[in-house]
């Protein structure tokens, strides 16, 4: 069954304020990823095994001090290496201000992946149909 005209006003009212919602999303949510400082991974990596030695030497030894340092070095190993790096954070707000620009010369790209959607779904329907 076809929609009205009211119908179909409504529904693309919908769409294009979902469209501006999902935009500031991704402009306020999506703008902090980056690319991830693979220098910090592998210093946390690094700094989260000597972390466990040391922990595995204080245990071998029955020296409770040497087993809580080695936990925490290997706690600040494991935060150093799933921390953000601060190259990360730098472009956060650079996007930002474009990303508003973007999101709106991006509409037409959503439209028309909303519209091969449709496309493709109607195909759907007409193929069990």
């Amino acid at each position: 069954m076809p929609l009205s005209e009211h119908e179909q006003r409504l529904l693309e009212e919908m769409e294009r304020s979902l469209y501006q919602n999902d935009a500031d999303f991704v402009a306020t949510v999506g703008a902090r990823r980056g690319r991830p400082a693979y220098r910090s991974i592998v210093l946390g990596i690094l700094v989260a095994v000597v972390g466990v030695g040391v922990l595995i030497t204080g245990v071998t030894f029955q020296i409770p001090i040497v087993g809580i340092l080695g936990f925490v070095v290997m706690f600040v190993g494991v935060l150093l290496a799933i921390a953000p790096g601060k190259r990360s954070a730098g472009p956060t707000g650079a996007p930002a201000a474009p990303a508003s620009g973007s999101a709106k010369a991006g509409k037409p790209t959503q439209a028309g992946f909303m519209n091969k959607l449709n496309d493709r779904w109607d195909k759907r329907q007409d193929g069990q149909g």
